[in-house]
């Protein structure tokens, strides 16, 4: 078997035992596994202070920060995130096995680095800055689910039998 092959799952399993073991071993894991529930909870307090703002016109200053606070987490994870995918897969993005959560998260970061440069150069309004906040949180949203049937994909190829235990 020549190395090019065996460095690909086979079938449809998300990682070769070469790459399950990489992943296993390397701290990028546990740094994706701190960060993404960290990201979670950031957005979660976030968009309830962007929904306040949209609803009753009150804690602007806030929501803001909450936003700037949150791309700030995401551009962390996507970095930490392009590693792990390099020690993993070989590449630091679009790896054959997270393709399509790749683009989807390119969607993100843009949406997200839209609002930094809107703000920053007071392109928008606060209400059409809090509207960009919630598109960059509906592709999110969006973004995580991809990532967690994923996740839950691999779990379930990890088991011998294909199944929960």
């Amino acid at each position: 078997m020549s190395s090019h092959t065996a460095s690909r799952p086979v079938g449809r399993e998300l990682y070769t035992p070469d790459q399950r073991a990489r992943r296993d071993a390397t701290r990028w894991t546990l740094v994706q596994g701190v960060l993404a529930p960290f990201q979670f909870l950031v957005f979660a307090v976030s968009l309830v202070l962007v929904l306040r703002y949209m609803a009753a016109g009150e804690g602007y200053l806030a929501a803001t920060v909450s936003v700037v606070a949150k791309t700030g987490i995401l551009y962390l994870i996507m970095v930490t995130g392009a590693v792990w995918e390099k020690v993993v897969f070989g590449r630091y993005l679009f790896a054959p096995a997270f393709f399509w959560e790749d683009v989807v998260s390119m969607i993100v970061i843009a949406l997200h680095t839209l609002y930094l440069v809107a703000l920053i150069g007071g392109w928008m309004s606060p209400q059409a800055l809090m509207i960009t906040a919630l598109a960059a949180y509906v592709t999110y949203v969006a973004n995580a689910a991809q990532f967690i049937l994923k996740l839950r994909a691999a779990r379930l190829q990890s088991t011998p039998t294909g199944a929960l235990a």
